[in-house]
Protein backbone atom coordinates (compact mmCIF):
# COMPACT_ATOMS: atom_id res chain seq x y z
CA UNK A 1 0.00 0.00 0.00
CA UNK A 2 1.34 3.21 -0.76
CA UNK A 3 1.62 6.53 1.25
CA UNK A 4 -1.18 8.12 -0.80
CA UNK A 5 -3.21 4.99 -0.07
CA UNK A 6 -2.62 4.93 3.57
CA UNK A 7 -3.80 8.64 3.85
CA UNK A 8 -6.69 7.94 1.63
CA UNK A 9 -8.16 4.96 3.67
CA UNK A 10 -10.03 5.13 6.76
CA UNK A 11 -9.85 8.58 5.94
CA UNK A 12 -10.65 9.62 9.75
CA UNK A 13 -8.07 7.76 11.33
CA UNK A 14 -5.37 6.84 8.59
CA UNK A 15 -2.87 5.86 11.21
CA UNK A 16 -4.86 2.86 11.76
CA UNK A 17 -4.17 1.65 8.63
CA UNK A 18 -0.42 1.53 9.25
CA UNK A 19 0.65 -1.46 9.80
CA UNK A 20 2.26 -1.90 13.37
CA UNK A 21 1.83 1.70 14.34
CA UNK A 22 -0.62 0.74 16.92
CA UNK A 23 2.09 -1.36 18.97
CA UNK A 24 5.11 0.69 18.10
CA UNK A 25 2.57 3.63 20.13
CA UNK A 26 1.45 0.97 22.71
CA UNK A 27 4.77 0.05 23.65
CA UNK A 28 5.96 4.25 23.81
CA UNK A 29 3.05 4.67 26.17
CA UNK A 30 3.22 1.92 28.32
CA UNK A 31 7.68 2.73 29.04
CA UNK A 32 6.49 6.47 29.00
CA UNK A 33 3.82 5.50 32.29
CA UNK A 34 6.24 4.08 33.84
CA UNK A 35 9.23 7.36 33.27
CA UNK A 36 6.98 9.60 34.48
CA UNK A 37 6.57 7.54 38.05
CA UNK A 38 10.01 6.82 38.25
CA UNK A 39 10.94 10.96 37.61
CA UNK A 40 8.93 12.06 40.97
CA UNK A 41 10.06 9.07 42.66
CA UNK A 42 13.88 9.49 42.23
CA UNK A 43 13.58 13.09 43.16
CA UNK A 44 11.59 12.22 45.99
CA UNK A 45 13.69 9.17 47.05
CA UNK A 46 16.75 11.81 46.55
CA UNK A 47 15.09 14.31 48.36
CA UNK A 48 13.60 12.61 51.44
CA UNK A 49 15.20 9.33 51.81
CA UNK A 50 19.20 10.85 50.88
CA UNK A 51 18.86 14.53 52.69
CA UNK A 52 19.90 15.56 48.72
CA UNK A 53 20.09 19.73 48.10
CA UNK A 54 18.85 21.33 45.66
CA UNK A 55 22.37 21.74 44.00
CA UNK A 56 22.64 17.76 44.75
CA UNK A 57 19.28 17.63 42.81
CA UNK A 58 20.39 19.27 39.57
CA UNK A 59 23.92 16.63 39.75
CA UNK A 60 21.17 13.90 39.53
CA UNK A 61 18.99 15.60 36.83
CA UNK A 62 22.23 16.06 35.01
CA UNK A 63 23.32 12.78 35.36
CA UNK A 64 21.00 11.67 33.48
CA UNK A 65 21.81 13.71 30.45
CA UNK A 66 25.24 14.04 30.84
CA UNK A 67 25.83 10.89 28.12
CA UNK A 68 24.23 12.98 25.57
CA UNK A 69 26.60 15.74 25.62
CA UNK A 70 29.44 13.57 25.61
CA UNK A 71 28.49 10.94 23.17
CA UNK A 72 25.52 11.95 21.72
CA UNK A 73 26.89 12.90 18.69
CA UNK A 74 28.87 9.83 17.97
CA UNK A 75 25.93 7.58 18.45
CA UNK A 76 24.08 9.12 15.60
CA UNK A 77 26.79 8.36 13.28
CA UNK A 78 26.55 4.60 14.59
CA UNK A 79 22.64 4.50 14.51
CA UNK A 80 22.37 5.74 10.82
CA UNK A 81 25.07 2.36 10.23
CA UNK A 82 23.01 -0.19 11.78
CA UNK A 83 19.34 -1.07 11.89
CA UNK A 84 17.43 0.59 14.63
CA UNK A 85 14.88 -2.10 16.05
CA UNK A 86 17.21 -3.88 17.37
CA UNK A 87 18.74 -1.62 19.08
CA UNK A 88 15.44 -0.02 20.39
CA UNK A 89 14.83 -3.84 21.96
CA UNK A 90 18.09 -3.91 23.42
CA UNK A 91 17.87 -0.48 25.33
CA UNK A 92 14.47 -1.44 26.58
CA UNK A 93 15.90 -4.56 28.40
CA UNK A 94 19.28 -3.08 29.73
CA UNK A 95 17.03 0.20 31.19
CA UNK A 96 15.08 -2.49 33.00
CA UNK A 97 17.71 -3.98 34.82
CA UNK A 98 19.50 -0.60 35.74
CA UNK A 99 16.09 0.78 37.03
CA UNK A 100 15.52 -2.90 39.30
CA UNK A 101 19.36 -2.02 40.64
CA UNK A 102 17.73 1.25 42.57
CA UNK A 103 15.33 -0.55 44.15
CA UNK A 104 17.62 -3.36 45.23
CA UNK A 105 20.45 -1.35 46.64
CA UNK A 106 17.49 0.41 48.28
CA UNK A 107 16.57 -2.98 50.66
CA UNK A 108 20.00 -4.10 51.41
CA UNK A 109 20.68 -0.34 52.40
CA UNK A 110 23.64 0.93 50.30
CA UNK A 111 21.88 3.04 48.34
CA UNK A 112 23.88 6.34 48.42
CA UNK A 113 23.39 9.71 46.44
CA UNK A 114 26.85 8.65 44.75
CA UNK A 115 25.08 5.48 43.84
CA UNK A 116 22.16 6.66 42.55
CA UNK A 117 23.76 9.70 40.28
CA UNK A 118 26.27 6.11 38.45
CA UNK A 119 23.52 4.08 38.54
CA UNK A 120 21.29 7.53 36.43
CA UNK A 121 24.31 8.11 34.33
CA UNK A 122 23.69 4.74 33.32
CA UNK A 123 20.58 4.86 32.46
CA UNK A 124 21.28 8.16 30.68
CA UNK A 125 23.67 6.47 28.33
CA UNK A 126 21.20 3.79 27.30
CA UNK A 127 18.28 5.61 27.10
CA UNK A 128 21.14 7.77 24.13
CA UNK A 129 20.80 5.09 22.08
CA UNK A 130 17.05 4.61 22.54
CA UNK A 131 16.18 8.18 22.01
CA UNK A 132 18.08 8.28 18.26
CA UNK A 133 17.16 4.84 17.25
CA UNK A 134 13.26 5.20 18.42
CA UNK A 135 12.82 8.96 17.02
CA UNK A 136 14.80 7.69 13.59
CA UNK A 137 13.03 4.30 13.89
CA UNK A 138 9.08 5.92 13.30
CA UNK A 139 9.68 7.47 9.49
CA UNK A 140 10.35 3.67 8.39
CA UNK A 141 7.22 2.88 9.98
CA UNK A 142 4.91 5.88 9.14
CA UNK A 143 4.66 7.57 5.54
CA UNK A 144 5.69 10.83 5.53
CA UNK A 145 2.36 13.06 4.84
CA UNK A 146 1.14 11.39 8.18
CA UNK A 147 4.15 11.78 10.41
CA UNK A 148 2.84 15.15 12.01
CA UNK A 149 -0.56 12.74 13.13
CA UNK A 150 2.26 9.91 14.58
CA UNK A 151 3.82 12.50 16.29
CA UNK A 152 1.14 14.13 17.93
CA UNK A 153 -0.48 10.72 19.18
CA UNK A 154 2.81 9.76 20.45
CA UNK A 155 2.45 12.86 22.70
CA UNK A 156 -1.34 12.29 23.23
CA UNK A 157 -0.08 8.84 24.95
CA UNK A 158 2.84 10.78 26.97
CA UNK A 159 0.77 13.19 28.35
CA UNK A 160 -2.03 10.95 29.24
CA UNK A 161 0.80 9.07 30.91
CA UNK A 162 1.66 11.80 32.56
CA UNK A 163 -1.72 12.43 34.19
CA UNK A 164 -1.48 8.70 35.25
CA UNK A 165 2.03 8.65 35.99
CA UNK A 166 2.03 11.98 38.03
CA UNK A 167 -1.34 11.08 39.97
CA UNK A 168 -0.03 7.33 40.34
CA UNK A 169 3.83 7.98 41.60
CA UNK A 170 2.22 10.29 44.35
CA UNK A 171 0.08 7.56 45.68
CA UNK A 172 2.75 4.56 44.89
CA UNK A 173 5.46 6.92 46.88
CA UNK A 174 2.64 7.35 49.47
CA UNK A 175 1.68 3.76 49.66
CA UNK A 176 4.50 1.56 48.91
CA UNK A 177 7.72 4.11 49.12
CA UNK A 178 9.93 5.75 46.38
CA UNK A 179 11.99 2.57 45.13
CA UNK A 180 8.74 0.24 44.89
CA UNK A 181 7.39 2.96 42.38
CA UNK A 182 10.91 2.74 40.55
CA UNK A 183 10.76 -0.75 39.75
CA UNK A 184 7.06 0.03 37.97
CA UNK A 185 9.17 1.41 35.88
CA UNK A 186 11.48 -1.53 35.71
CA UNK A 187 8.68 -3.67 34.80
CA UNK A 188 7.08 -0.95 31.85
CA UNK A 189 10.72 -0.95 29.94
CA UNK A 190 10.64 -4.98 30.08
CA UNK A 191 6.64 -4.63 28.57
CA UNK A 192 8.37 -2.33 25.85
CA UNK A 193 10.97 -4.19 24.92
CA UNK A 194 9.16 -7.46 24.46
CA UNK A 195 6.36 -5.56 22.35
CA UNK A 196 8.82 -3.66 19.96
CA UNK A 197 10.94 -7.43 19.50
CA UNK A 198 7.45 -8.52 17.92
CA UNK A 199 7.49 -5.48 15.28
CA UNK A 200 8.01 -5.73 11.62
CA UNK A 201 9.60 -2.72 9.97
CA UNK A 202 10.88 -2.67 6.79
CA UNK A 203 14.02 -0.65 7.61
CA UNK A 204 16.88 -0.12 5.14
CA UNK A 205 19.00 -2.76 4.30
CA UNK A 206 22.82 -2.87 5.73
CA UNK A 207 25.41 -4.14 3.77
CA UNK A 208 27.09 -7.13 5.02
CA UNK A 209 30.65 -5.34 4.13
CA UNK A 210 29.69 -1.72 4.86
CA UNK A 211 32.06 0.40 3.03
CA UNK A 212 35.34 2.06 5.38
CA UNK A 213 33.58 5.40 6.79
CA UNK A 214 35.15 8.51 8.35
CA UNK A 215 33.55 8.86 11.56
CA UNK A 216 34.62 12.92 11.46
CA UNK A 217 33.22 13.38 7.96
CA UNK A 218 29.73 11.93 8.93
CA UNK A 219 29.67 13.78 12.36
CA UNK A 220 30.54 16.79 10.46
CA UNK A 221 27.75 16.28 7.91
CA UNK A 222 25.25 15.44 10.23
CA UNK A 223 26.01 19.45 11.62
CA UNK A 224 26.06 21.15 8.92
CA UNK A 225 22.48 19.78 8.24
CA UNK A 226 21.21 20.98 11.21
CA UNK A 227 23.13 23.91 11.96
CA UNK A 228 23.12 25.25 8.51
CA UNK A 229 19.47 24.75 7.17
CA UNK A 230 17.45 27.94 7.33
CA UNK A 231 15.00 26.61 9.22
CA UNK A 232 16.25 23.92 11.30
CA UNK A 233 19.25 25.89 12.49
CA UNK A 234 16.73 29.07 14.32
CA UNK A 235 14.18 26.06 15.50
CA UNK A 236 17.15 24.25 16.93
CA UNK A 237 18.92 26.75 18.68
CA UNK A 238 15.78 28.44 20.47
CA UNK A 239 15.25 25.09 21.46
CA UNK A 240 18.39 24.46 23.29
CA UNK A 241 17.47 27.75 25.11
CA UNK A 242 14.23 26.45 25.97
CA UNK A 243 15.78 23.49 27.55
CA UNK A 244 18.43 25.26 29.24
CA UNK A 245 15.82 27.28 31.28
CA UNK A 246 13.47 24.53 32.07
CA UNK A 247 15.86 22.61 33.02
CA UNK A 248 16.53 24.51 35.94
CA UNK A 249 12.52 24.67 36.99
CA UNK A 250 12.81 21.29 36.74
CA UNK A 251 15.63 20.96 39.54
CA UNK A 252 13.81 23.50 41.87
CA UNK A 253 10.13 23.29 41.64
CA UNK A 254 9.73 20.14 43.80
CA UNK A 255 12.06 22.26 46.35
CA UNK A 256 9.50 25.04 45.77
CA UNK A 257 6.63 23.00 45.80
CA UNK A 258 7.28 21.04 49.07
CA UNK A 259 9.72 22.36 51.10
CA UNK A 260 8.94 26.61 50.30
CA UNK A 261 5.14 26.31 50.42
CA UNK A 262 4.48 23.24 52.23
CA UNK A 263 2.61 21.32 49.78
CA UNK A 264 3.28 17.15 50.34
CA UNK A 265 3.82 14.94 47.15
CA UNK A 266 0.46 14.18 46.80
CA UNK A 267 -0.24 18.43 45.97
CA UNK A 268 3.16 18.18 44.19
CA UNK A 269 1.86 15.56 41.87
CA UNK A 270 -0.87 16.86 40.98
CA UNK A 271 0.21 19.83 39.76
CA UNK A 272 1.72 17.67 37.29
CA UNK A 273 -1.02 15.46 36.39
CA UNK A 274 -2.55 18.66 35.87
CA UNK A 275 0.02 19.77 33.59
CA UNK A 276 -0.45 16.49 31.47
CA UNK A 277 -4.10 17.19 31.27
CA UNK A 278 -2.82 20.47 29.28
CA UNK A 279 -0.47 18.50 27.46
CA UNK A 280 -3.33 16.03 26.21
CA UNK A 281 -5.31 19.04 25.05
CA UNK A 282 -2.25 20.67 23.07
CA UNK A 283 -1.28 18.01 21.08
CA UNK A 284 -4.69 16.89 20.27
CA UNK A 285 -5.06 20.76 18.46
CA UNK A 286 -1.81 20.31 16.96
CA UNK A 287 -2.14 19.20 13.81
CA UNK A 288 -5.04 21.54 13.21
CA UNK A 289 -2.90 24.51 14.49
CA UNK A 290 -0.11 23.31 12.14
CA UNK A 291 -2.32 23.68 8.92
CA UNK A 292 -4.31 26.53 10.02
CA UNK A 293 -1.19 28.65 10.66
CA UNK A 294 1.87 27.05 9.28
CA UNK A 295 3.51 25.03 11.61
CA UNK A 296 6.27 27.75 12.50
CA UNK A 297 4.07 29.52 13.65
CA UNK A 298 2.11 27.64 15.44
CA UNK A 299 5.71 26.08 17.22
CA UNK A 300 6.11 29.89 18.16
CA UNK A 301 2.69 30.22 19.54
CA UNK A 302 3.48 26.97 22.26
CA UNK A 303 6.40 29.10 22.48
CA UNK A 304 4.90 31.98 24.27
CA UNK A 305 2.48 29.63 25.84
CA UNK A 306 5.09 28.25 27.96
CA UNK A 307 6.30 31.92 28.70
CA UNK A 308 2.41 32.02 30.26
CA UNK A 309 2.90 29.28 31.85
CA UNK A 310 6.00 29.25 33.63
CA UNK A 311 4.94 33.35 34.54
CA UNK A 312 2.63 31.84 37.08
CA UNK A 313 4.72 29.59 39.40
CA UNK A 314 6.80 31.81 41.41
CA UNK A 315 3.36 33.88 41.95
CA UNK A 316 2.21 30.83 43.57
CA UNK A 317 1.49 31.15 47.59
CA UNK A 318 0.69 28.15 50.24
CA UNK A 319 -2.70 27.53 50.93
CA UNK A 320 -5.61 26.15 48.14
CA UNK A 321 -5.01 29.12 45.91
CA UNK A 322 -1.51 28.74 45.26
CA UNK A 323 -2.12 25.06 44.90
CA UNK A 324 -4.92 26.39 42.07
CA UNK A 325 -1.59 28.82 40.27
CA UNK A 326 0.66 26.15 40.30
CA UNK A 327 -2.02 23.91 38.50
CA UNK A 328 -3.07 26.36 36.09
CA UNK A 329 0.89 27.28 35.75
CA UNK A 330 1.60 23.76 34.56
CA UNK A 331 -1.73 23.29 32.38
CA UNK A 332 -0.48 26.22 30.42
CA UNK A 333 3.40 25.17 30.32
CA UNK A 334 2.21 21.54 29.37
CA UNK A 335 -0.32 22.90 26.39
CA UNK A 336 2.92 24.73 24.53
CA UNK A 337 4.67 21.29 25.33
CA UNK A 338 2.10 19.30 23.73
CA UNK A 339 1.55 22.16 20.43
CA UNK A 340 4.70 22.23 20.17
CA UNK A 341 6.65 18.90 20.42
CA UNK A 342 4.71 16.51 18.05
CA UNK A 343 5.11 19.42 15.33
CA UNK A 344 8.72 20.10 15.33
CA UNK A 345 9.37 16.61 15.81
CA UNK A 346 7.62 16.04 12.48
CA UNK A 347 9.25 19.09 10.82
CA UNK A 348 12.71 17.83 11.50
CA UNK A 349 11.64 14.26 10.10
CA UNK A 350 9.90 15.33 7.31
CA UNK A 351 12.62 17.68 5.54
CA UNK A 352 15.94 15.18 6.59
CA UNK A 353 16.30 12.07 4.75
CA UNK A 354 16.81 8.53 6.02
CA UNK A 355 20.54 8.70 5.55
CA UNK A 356 21.23 11.49 8.31
CA UNK A 357 17.92 10.73 10.50
CA UNK A 358 20.18 9.79 13.33
CA UNK A 359 22.20 12.07 13.37
CA UNK A 360 19.27 14.84 12.71
CA UNK A 361 17.98 13.59 15.52
CA UNK A 362 21.16 13.18 17.51
CA UNK A 363 22.67 16.15 16.74
CA UNK A 364 19.74 18.02 18.44
CA UNK A 365 18.64 16.12 20.90
CA UNK A 366 22.63 16.00 22.68
CA UNK A 367 22.59 19.47 22.63
CA UNK A 368 19.02 20.04 23.94
CA UNK A 369 20.47 16.86 26.26
CA UNK A 370 23.62 19.45 26.70
CA UNK A 371 21.41 22.40 27.97
CA UNK A 372 19.66 20.35 30.77
CA UNK A 373 23.32 19.08 31.93
CA UNK A 374 23.90 22.73 32.11
CA UNK A 375 20.84 24.46 33.12
CA UNK A 376 19.92 21.41 36.04
CA UNK A 377 22.99 22.56 37.95
CA UNK A 378 22.67 26.06 37.17
CA UNK A 379 19.00 25.89 38.42
CA UNK A 380 19.89 24.65 41.88
CA UNK A 381 22.91 26.78 42.09
CA UNK A 382 21.07 29.61 41.64
CA UNK A 383 18.33 28.83 43.85
CA UNK A 384 20.98 28.43 46.74
CA UNK A 385 22.79 31.95 46.22
CA UNK A 386 19.27 34.18 45.42
CA UNK A 387 16.33 32.19 46.04
CA UNK A 388 13.70 29.84 44.42
CA UNK A 389 11.44 33.02 43.57
CA UNK A 390 14.01 34.98 41.80
CA UNK A 391 15.50 31.98 40.20
CA UNK A 392 12.17 31.34 38.59
CA UNK A 393 11.99 34.74 37.31
CA UNK A 394 15.30 34.40 36.07
CA UNK A 395 13.78 31.39 34.32
CA UNK A 396 11.02 33.46 32.74
CA UNK A 397 13.33 35.52 30.99
CA UNK A 398 15.00 33.26 28.86
CA UNK A 399 12.35 31.35 27.40
CA UNK A 400 10.81 34.76 26.54
CA UNK A 401 14.29 35.59 25.27
CA UNK A 402 14.40 32.44 23.55
CA UNK A 403 10.45 32.75 21.60
CA UNK A 404 11.33 36.59 20.77
CA UNK A 405 14.37 35.11 18.84
CA UNK A 406 12.50 32.28 16.98
CA UNK A 407 9.76 34.79 16.67
CA UNK A 408 11.63 37.54 14.31
CA UNK A 409 13.53 34.01 12.73
CA UNK A 410 12.64 32.96 8.95
CA UNK A 411 11.54 29.89 11.15
CA UNK A 412 7.96 31.66 11.44
CA UNK A 413 6.93 31.27 7.87
CA UNK A 414 8.37 27.34 7.67
CA UNK A 415 5.35 25.03 6.44
CA UNK A 416 5.19 21.25 6.46
CA UNK A 417 4.70 20.83 2.96
CA UNK A 418 7.86 22.64 2.16
CA UNK A 419 9.93 20.50 4.42
CA UNK A 420 8.20 17.11 2.28
CA UNK A 421 9.01 19.18 -0.62
CA UNK A 422 12.54 19.70 0.09
CA UNK A 423 13.52 16.46 1.66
Amino acid sequence: MSAEDVVRSRSRYPLLAVPGFGWFWFADGVSIFGTYITAQALRLLALLTLGASSFELGVLRAAQWLPYLLFGLVAGVLIDRYRRKPVVVAADFIRAAVLALIPLAAAVQVLTMPLLVGLVLVFGAVSLAYDVAHQSLLPNLVPPPLLTRANARLEQSAAVAQVGGQVGAGLLIKLLGAPAAILIDAVSYLISGVVITRLRVAERAIPAQPPPRDMGSELREGLRWVYRHRMLAPLSWATHAWFLCTSMVATIYVVFVVSDLGFDAAIYGLTLAVGGVGAVVGSSIAVGLGTRLGIGKAIILGRWLAVVGYASIPLAHSGAGGALVLCAGQFVFWLSVGIDSPLEMAYGQSVTPDRLMGRMRATIRSMNRAALVIGAPLGGALALWCGQRPTLWIVVAGIAAAALGLTGSQFRHARLEESSSNR
